[in-house]
């Protein structure tokens, strides 16, 4: 069966939703309500969102929820998480309030610097390339100056303007290597637009060079494009107390708890396969956080694994010691967000998002979401080196296995006892639905 279209994205939302589910479905009728079900009754609402992407057919909803009790900096915070895995709200609100008997979360933002390169080829002589770019290197941030200005009246713009040779690694291979502040905004299309001019002017002004030979005024652009890969925008989230108050479980000795929680930090450090999932347990945390101010996550994601590899081996973000009595866990963590631009602006959760946190600065953010990502650390560390991880997690996850089975309020209310007293498993709770309606 041919299933291809042409011209898609030019048919209207309902003309999209007709020939998908005529294409693809068998009861048609049923995938037009499962759609339709979640539009929202706002006309002007459901347009906004229509108009964020391409293609629209419906919206696509996660749980959107709190973590109440973090102090940062001397300052309480109720942080806004959405997310669909169970027991990560729950996990973090645990450890917020864990900590917040024992002097909350202090962060600092060690650097704000972003990245963008021009690529390009030159295969003429190195030294003539580097005298051409001394020539224009003040031309390529007077031309950008229209798409700086605004920018720099606020106390950002270009930092600063290198060129690298990387013909070691691919022949004729050079870079603009662009440093950038971009202050309150994630800043990805400030910088792209920069970029670009960057390169009009570099390619302008290489066919003007005297110094160039006919082939070599011939610079190759190969793209213009910002990294996510931002070492040098990073934040240190951290929390510490004498050793003798890490416990408020009386069958957990504080000492032995310490020593245990060390261990598995620094196993995640030197171990790549236990790394992964160490840092896929902080990242619980950041993109929640990320997702619901609308800053873009799969960037965070990319910039925070490499920066994980930084030394050529993946190791854990997290780092753990005790000196004199003194238990400190901390973070240091690269984050390039903004509190301005993009969904910011438009999304009406997003606004709320940034209200409910007293509308942060992007430091602030950077700050608020590294705290997240070190609470979820410490309580997953925290139940795998004392309960086990699952105990608490199986818990979490009772209700969706019962909603799969479409169990009814009293059922619920009946297996959640039943479970308060026994190990929840996927096979327990289906016996004791299955009991239960015998």
């Amino acid at each position: 069966m041919n299933t291809s279209i042409s011209g898609f994205s030019k048919l209207s939302k309902s003309q999209k939703i007709d020939w998908i589910v005529e294409t693809h479905f068998s009861n048609q009728e049923e995938a037009k309500a499962t759609l339709k079900q979640y539009w929202n009754s706002d006309n002007k609402l459901q347009q906004l969102h229509d108009e964020f992407i391409e293609n629209t057919i419906t919206n696509y909803y996660l749980p959107f929820g709190v973590a109440p009790n973090f102090l940062i900096n001397g300052k309480m915070l109720t942080i806004p998480m959405a997310i669909e895995e169970s027991s990560v709200v729950a996990a973090a609100s645990k450890a917020a309030k864990f900590w917040l008997k024992r002097g909350g979360f202090k962060t600092e933002v060690l650097s704000t610097t972003k990245i963008g390169q021009v690529h390009f080829m030159f295969y003429g002589k190195t030294e003539t390339l580097q005298a051409f770019f001394q020539s224009v290197k003040s031309k390529l941030q007077t031309d950008a100056k229209p798409i700086t200005e605004n920018m720099e009246k606020r106390g950002g713009g270009i930092l600063d303007i290198e060129l690298r040779n990387k013909t070691e690694d691919l022949a004729g291979y050079y870079q603009l290597h662009a440093t950038f502040d971009t202050l309150d905004a994630m800043g990805a299309n400030f910088i792209n637009s920069c970029l670009e001019q960057f390169s009009s002017t570099f390619k302008r002004e290489a066919l003007l060079f005297d110094g160039f030979t006919a082939v070599e005024k011939q610079i190759e652009i190969v793209m213009s494009i910002l990294s996510n890969y931002v070492p040098n925008c990073i934040v240190r989230a951290e929390v510490s107390c004498p050793v003798s108050e890490l416990s408020d479980d009386k069958t957990i000795d504080p000492d032995a708890f310490a020593e245990k929680f060390i261990q598995a930090v620094k196993i995640a450090e030197i171990e790549p396969y236990r790394a992964v999932t160490h840092n896929k347990g902080i990242m619980n945390g950041i993109d929640a956080v990320v997702l619901a101010t609308g800053n873009d996550f799969r960037a965070v994601e990319a910039g925070v694994h490499a920066y994980a590899s930084r030394d050529g081996q993946y190791r854990s973000l997290t780092h753990a010691k005790i000196e004199n009595g003194i238990f400190t866990f901390w973070m240091e963590i690269p984050l390039a967000l903004g509190t301005v631009g993009g969904l910011t602006g438009l999304h009406p959760l997003v606004k709320f998002a940034m209200r409910l946190l007293h509308n942060p600065s992007a430091k602030e953010l950077m700050e608020i979401v590294a705290v997240a990502g070190l609470a979820q650390n410490f309580a997953a560390l925290r139940s795998l080196t004392t309960t086990g991880i699952q105990e608490g997690h199986m818990k979490m996850h009772l209700m969706n296995i019962l909603n799969q089975f479409d169990a009814s309020a009293e059922e619920k209310v009946q297996i959640i006892h039943h479970f308060k007293t026994h190990i929840v498993t996927h096979r327990a709770v289906v016996e004791a639905i299955e009991n239960l309606r015998k």
